[in-house]
C-alpha cells in the first residue's frame, strides 16, 4: 500500500499578524489578571512564591482592551469552532510520524529562527522575539527564581515555530490563543463560550458530556489540550531535557485559563495536581507583564543563557 499523502495546504506565514492576535489575547488575559497580589523575593525565591517585578507595574497600560475585543473575537469564533478531537489526533499523529522529518536545531538556533517570524513592519513592537524572551528569562532571574524557571521563561514561546514547519498547524487559530480540553463537554468559564455551537463535537454523544473520555481525578496531563504552540513545545522538552514537571506544567498549561484563572476543569486534577497549578500560576505573570521592561542587551546575556542551555539540554540538537 503506497503511503499516504499529507494534502492539507500550506499555511501563509504571516508572522506579523500572528503577533498582533497574540499580543490582542495577552491583552484581555493581562485584564483578566489585573488583581494578582506581588510581594518581595529573595536570591533564594521559591519557584511559586508571589512574583516581585510587576509590583509597580500599571497593567491597564500595556494595551487598550477596547481595541482587541472585535479581533480577538473574531480569532475565538475560528478557533472555537475548528478545535476538535478530530484535529488533534490528526495534528498528534502528524508531529509523531516517522515520515515526518523533523528539524534539528538547537535551543538558542530556535529562539533565533523564531526571530524571523515578526519583520521590522510589526506595528505592536519594536522588539525582536529573543527580546521577548529575554524580557520574560530576566524577570524571573530578578526576583530569584530557580535556574530552570529562568530558563522556561527563555523557551515558553518557541512553540510558535511550528509555523515553520509544514502540516504542524493550519492557521493562526491552532497557534496562539486560551487552550482548553478536547473531548469532553466546554467549559461555560472558556473565553467567548458561546462560540463552541459551531464546534461539530457539541452534537457527539461522549465528547459534549461533562467529563467525555476522561474520568475525575484523571489528572490533568491526561488531558488532551487544543493544539497550538504551548502543547507542541511541551511535546518536545517532555522527551528532550531535563527540566522538572513543574516546567512542562509552566508550558502546557500557560495559556490553559479556564483552569488557572477560571477555577474550571478542576474535577480532573489529581494528586500532585495542586503544585502543577501553583506552578503555572506563578509563571503567568511574567508571561504577561515583562514586554514593557527594559531592552535586553541580547550579546551581553547570550553567554549567561547558552550556559543554561546546556545545564537542562544535554544533547544539544533538539528534534522539533
Amino acid at each position: 500500500m503506497a503511503a499516504a499523502v499529507d494534502v492539507r495546504p500550506p499555511v501563509h506565514r504571516d508572522g506579523a499578524s500572528l503577533e498582533a492576535i497574540s499580543d490582542a489575547v495577552d491583552t484581555v488575559n493581562i485584564f483578566k489578571g489585573m488583581a494578582t497580589t506581588t510581594t518581595t523575593t529573595t536570591d533564594s525565591a521559591a519557584f511559586d512564591s508571589a512574583s516581585h517585578f510587576d509590583a509597580t507595574k500599571d497593567k491597564s497600560t500595556f494595551r487598550q482592551y477596547t481595541t482587541a475585543c472585535d479581533r480577538v473575537k473574531h480569532f475565538y469564533a475560528e478557533q472555537h469552532a475548528k478545535q476538535t478531537v478530530a484535529h488533534n489526533l490528526a495534528a498528534r499523529e502528524h508531529f509523531y510520524s516517522p515520515a515526518r522529518q523533523r528539524p534539528q536545531m538547537g535551543i538558542w538556533e530556535a529562539m533565533e529562527k523564531l526571530n524571523t517570524l515578526v519583520d521590522d513592519s510589526d506595528p505592536d513592537t519594536s522588539l525582536s522575539q529573543i527580546q521577548h524572551l529575554l524580557q520574560s528569562a530576566e524577570a524571573i532571574r530578578r526576583d530569584g527564581k530557580p535556574r530552570w524557571m529562568q530558563l522556561t521563561g527563555l523557551i515558553h514561546d518557541l512553540g510558535k515555530l511550528m509555523l515553520f514547519f509544514d502540516g504542524c498547524c493550519e492557521g493562526q487559530w491552532d497557534v496562539v490563543g486560551d487552550t482548553f480540553p478536547v473531548g469532553c463537554r466546554f467549559d461555560e468559564r472558556c473565553i467567548y463560550p458561546d462560540l463552541f455551537a459551531a464546534n461539530p463535537d457539541v452534537g457527539n454523544e461522549v465528547y459534549a458530556t461533562r467529563h467525555g473520555i476522561y474520568r475525575p481525578g484523571c489528572g490533568v496531563n491526561e488531558l488532551m489540550m487544543s493544539w497550538g504552540h504551548d502543547e507542541y513545545l511541551y511535546l518536545v522538552l517532555r522527551d528532550q531535557s531535563t527540566l522538572p514537571r513543574e516546567a512542562l506544567a509552566m508550558v502546557r498549561f500557560h495559556s490553559f485559563y479556564p483552569w488557572h484563572k477560571e477555577g474550571a476543569y478542576t474535577e480532573f486534577m489529581a494528586d500532585g495536581d495542586e503544585a502543577l497549578l501553583s506552578a503555572v500560576r506563578a509563571f503567568n505573570p511574567y508571561d504577561l507583564y515583562s514586554k514593557s521592561d527594559e531592552v535586553p542587551k541580547v550579546e551581553e546575556l547570550k553567554p549567561y543563557y547558552l550556559e543554561l542551555i546546556d545545564e537542562f539540554f544535554p544533547q544539544k540538537i533538539i528534534k522539533w
